[in-house]
């Protein structure tokens, strides 16, 4: 083991390397957002705006950007440099379990209770598909890392595998 991290809560519920520093980012029933230097064990800030449970985090692969996704329904996206809430995404119907950034498009994924995966577009700050299909909470949600495809899980015991390619023509610009 590298390192311990005392989170000070029982229930961690997502967690995200950054692609670059030494740092993770953990996603907290309590509501709370905890961003850790794995190197030397250190709480390096705390993040405090979801109402409820945080279900999933994730760093964006270039920019000084997180996004978050819980209980309350919600998605925000963080400057962790300007240590604030940028905006806040609405749309889902129920807890959001999981998000994600793309490796290159400005979008965000997110799996949701709702029966839905959505993706979102976080420079227009709209969302530009809803995959529906899933007949109970879709547990997780993945893109792929080269190719234009998502992956669901969901509690009707179904993986599904999504072709997103038409969306690129939605995307204003990349970055």
């Amino acid at each position: 083991m590298l390192v311990k991290c005392e989170t000070k809560s029982n229930r961690v519920k997502g967690l995200s390397f950054h692609p670059k520093l030494s740092w993770i980012l953990a996603a907290l029933h309590n509501g709370t957002i905890q961003l850790w230097d794995y190197r030397i064990g250190s709480l390096i800030d705390k993040f405090e705006e979801h109402e409820g449970p945080v279900r999933g985090v994730d760093f964006h692969p270039s920019q000084q950007l997180f996004v978050s996704g819980g209980d309350d329904y919600k998605l925000k996206v963080w400057s962790y440099k300007q240590r604030r809430c940028l905006f806040t995404l609405l749309g889902h119907l129920d807890y959001v379990r999981t998000v994600q950034f793309h490796h290159e498009y400005p979008w965000i994924l997110s799996a949701s209770d709702d029966q839905t995966v959505r993706i979102w577009n976080w420079q227009s700050r709209h969302c530009i598909a809803v995959l529906t299909g899933h007949n109970h909470y879709v547990m997780c949600a993945q893109f792929h890392p080269k190719e234009d495809l998502v992956v669901s899980a969901s509690l009707d015991q179904t993986v599904r595998v999504w072709d997103v390619s038409g969306l690129r023509e939605k995307t204003v610009s990349i970055g």
